[in-house]
């Protein structure tokens, strides 16, 4: 079954399709399938939330739709790329200049060893962009203002609470302008007020910039900030 997720999705480019999707585990005879044969389109501009209970799927479908992880069997699209018929090395490009990623561990979010604002260039320079270029420096201080952390760059993560440290991964996830930014549980250990404001930001980076966000998430109040919810329950959209 296709979970088509706008109906005009005929005349709006797709961001990211996923054509019949599964994903096992284990050895043949003692297989777990954690995707089932899962389709669905996300329209270019959208902010979509994949919603259901631990082991219902959504972490596995966002690793195989992010290229984090590939399929069994299946097609997943960023665009008009085929990501099955990438190499490791062009994957790993893919991921770096047209994704954007936001965990919800801050050890997967941040390195601890930056500060604040070369964690936010980081996809900048592991492109192969000079930390010190006045361009890059100033996308960095732009980005840190725009989610309310203006002079914090020179410090490190650990001076910041979960929440500013969410808002710094959501400035790193748009240095690079990408196509999809995928978040992965991104308000789980957040107070109400800091995952409002990081709803909030991922919210604005569709409706301002155009990107594209597709958010798993088990909590019903975040899934209420996107503009459409898809369920998942035993490997299957519903």
């Amino acid at each position: 079954m296709e979970a088509t997720v706008d109906t005009i999705t005929a005349v709006r480019s797709s961001a990211l399709r996923l054509e019949s999707v599964s994903r096992h585990h284990g050895r043949r005879g003692r297989e777990t399938t954690a995707l089932d044969a899962v389709s669905c389109v996300v329209p270019a501009g959208s902010f979509t939330a994949v919603v259901g209970p631990s082991g219902s799927g959504k972490s596995t479908f966002l690793q195989c739709a992010a290229g984090l992880d590939r399929p069994s069997s299946g097609t997943v699209r960023i665009g008009d790329t085929d990501l099955g018929a990438l190499s490791e090395a062009a994957l790993t490009r893919l991921r770096r200049d047209r994704i954007g990623f936001v965990f919800q561990s801050h050890a997967l979010n941040l390195v601890p060893s930056l500060s604040i604002e070369e964690n936010v260039v980081l996809p900048l320079v592991l492109a192969g962009a000079d930390p010190t270029d006045e361009q890059v420096l100033a996308r960095g201080r732009d980005l840190l203002a725009r989610v309310g952390l203006a002079g914090r760059g020179a410090r490190g993560p650990a001076t910041l609470s979960g929440g500013q440290q969410q808002r710094v991964a959501v400035a790193r996830a748009l240095v690079t302008e990408p196509e999809v930014i995928f978040a992965d549980e991104p308000t789980a250990s957040l107070d109400p007020e800091s995952a409002a404001l990081v709803l909030g930001l991922l919210r604005d980076a569709v409706r301002v910039d155009g990107r594209t966000v597709v958010m798993v998430t088990h909590d019903p109040v975040a899934a209420s900030w996107a503009d459409t919810v898809l369920t998942m329950d035993g490997g299957r959209l519903r």
